[in-house]
């Protein structure tokens, strides 16, 4: 196997060197031996494709973000998901995600949103930079053409991420700009285009790589690169919003063709081996984009970060009750239905099978025991081990974990399992959406909600018939919420639903459990004081010292 290797590329670097470049002494005249020239990366196809492949990951730049290896699109597996700044979780320990539940953005603290904007410009930069110069490189047309899709899908990834959260953005095109650029001066550098311009910008970015890439990972095509589904997906989830309320700049109808392009390529489908295991097989035919780790790269181990005090885990991302409740019964109706069969004194009973492969509760089987976050006396409560880990929830997080790893995981030997940037069950969700709000709930719309519950291990019953576009809208929410949990869909899609105001401004619930005996008594409580949302808080704030860079001439978002 072609092995490819972490390549620093300093296109542009300051040195004290530059200072002295008019003294005559040459002894600070030395070759830098810890990075590469343009003329070795530009001379050397294998080094262009290892540049090009790095462009996947970016630079780590603030506390505990990419831990060991560097941090990809998103927050990933890091110890503060971004779950935990929305109503799916918490994080035990704050780590600057606390703010932005409670609502305390501002332009000089963004908490955990703080690099978005700064890795992903950075990113774009790198990605013009090989797209200028990629005609220089010996190599033939077929891998030119491939190595130019990988560039053009990760620069539309980095303006996706932009987009979706501060909405208009500045592009760039193919430029890339140089510290002897008069940056200052060039107004078109601090310009925001238009919300359509910049997604109809990003769309065709998506649809040029989609053009150039190989429909399968295959050969020399590593597992984790980008393919032509890739790119077709991220599209379809882009013109999905585009036409979300938040946006209101695209169509329905556009957005579920995109999604329709996906399905018909006829390469994914749903994976039949059990909800749970589909998050630790890199190789399961459900994901269309993922990010891989090898086992011996130090990375942040996900049993420790998260696990339950009682095994001296970390309890890190805590799901909220806010979401417990949203699980339907098995039956398929609400808990708030009084038809369901929901009791509340054994809460957990009978619940949508995805719940139980997420979430661990009071009572959940668990490395050969059971989860005990009642006091007094259960192991996993502050009575327990390890006490100042206990969850403030009453839950821990399952989903993602191998239970066949050890909970104190050395860093070397972490877990390999994969972070899924996009799965079949999303397209499928997106095309539901799309179409339903299209064309209302047809044959088409059942079809993609229920093959989701209907699938082995899950086996939840199809939605009722004859559903309203209202209530089928409700549907497909609730099932995107449960089906995509703690994947970084959450806090974009109570936005771009314009729903953040509702769903945000409620508490951060979770469940205080009382023993006597064999009776439990189930309290709901605050986990979280303080949680709040204003209508500003749609969009981020772009960071302070982006602004005062431009000579103020980039406009901030509007209320901050």
């Amino acid at each position: 196997m072609k092995k490819h290797f972490n390549i620093t590329i300093c296109v542009v670097a300051i040195t004290i060197t530059l200072l002295l470049s008019a003294c005559q002494k040459n002894y600070l005249d030395i070759t830098p031996t810890d990075r590469l020239s343009d003329v070795s990366i530009l001379g050397d196809s294998s080094l262009f494709e290892d540049y090009v492949i790095n462009r996947y990951i970016g630079v780590k730049l603030q506390d505990k973000e990419g831990e060991g290896t560097p941090p990809g699109f998103g927050r990933g597996f890091e110890y503060s998901m971004w779950s935990s700044v929305t109503d799916e979780s918490i994080y035990n320990n704050d780590d600057n995600s606390w703010l932005i539940q409670r609502g305390q953005l501002a332009p000089e603290n963004l908490g955990i949103a703080s690099t978005i904007w700064g890795r992903s410009y950075r990113s774009i930069r790198e990605c013009n930079y090989a797209i200028q110069n990629i005609n220089k490189v010996q190599m033939s047309t077929d891998h030119r053409n491939r190595l130019l899709g990988e560039l053009k899908f990760i620069r539309a990834f980095r303006y996706f991420d932009l987009i979706r959260n501060y909405g208009r953005v500045v592009l760039t095109g193919d430029k890339v700009y140089n510290l002897t650029d008069n940056l200052i001066t060039d107004t078109a550098l601090f310009h925001r285009s238009s919300l359509s311009d910049c997604i109809n910008y990003t769309a065709a970015q998506f649809d040029t790589a989609a053009q150039l890439l190989p429909l399968n990972n295959d050969g020399n095509w590593a597992l984790g690169r980008a393919t032509e589904g890739a790119a077709l997906g991220l599209k379809a989830r882009l013109l999905l919003y585009a036409a979300s309320p938040l946006y209101n700049v695209g169509s329905w109808s556009a957005a579920a063709a995109a999604a329709k392009a996906v399905m018909d390529l006829g390469k994914y489908s749903l994976s039949q081996g059990g909800y749970g295991n589909l998050f630790l097989d890199e190789n399961n035919n459900e994901i269309i984009f993922e990010r891989l780790y090898t086992i011996n790269a130090r990375h942040v181990c996900l049993e420790i970060a998260n696990g339950p005090n009682g095994y001296d885990g970390w309890g890190g991302n805590v799901p909220l009750q806010n979401l417990v409740d949203d699980y339907e019964m098995n039956n398929g109706k609400s808990i708030t239905d009084p038809t369901s069969g929901y009791d509340p004194t054994h809460p957990y009973d009978n619940r949508d099978p995805r719940f139980y492969a997420t979430i661990l509760y009071n009572g959940a089987p668990y490395r050969s025991s059971t989860v005990q976050t009642y006091t007094p006396g259960g192991k996993d409560s502050k009575d327990g081990p390890s006490n100042w880990n206990t969850s403030k929830t009453g839950y821990y997080l399952k989903k993602f974990m191998d239970d066949n790893n050890p909970i104190d995981n050395p860093w070397s030997v972490a877990g390999n399992q994969p972070w899924i940037y996009m799965r079949y069950a999303e397209i499928l969700l997106d095309y539901a959406e799309a179409q339903n709000e299209a064309v209302g709930p047809d044959g088409t719309v059942y079809n993609a909600i229920n093959s989701i519950r209907a699938r082995a291990s899950v086996n939840m019953p199809p939605l009722p018939s004859g559903l309203s576009q209202a209530q089928m809208r409700i549907a497909i929410r609730n099932e995107r919420r449960v089906e995509l949990a703690f994947e970084e869909q959450r806090f974009y899609d109570v936005r771009r639903w314009k729903i953040a105001d509702s769903t945000e401004n409620v508490p951060a619930y979770g469940i205080s459990i009382n023993k006597s005996g064999n009776t439990f008594t189930y309290n709901k409580i605050i986990a979280l004081d303080g949680r709040k949302f204003e209508d500003k808080e749609y969009w981020l704030p772009i960071p302070r010292a982006e602004i005062q860079a431009s000579n103020n001439q980039l406009e901030q978002n509007p209320g901050y």
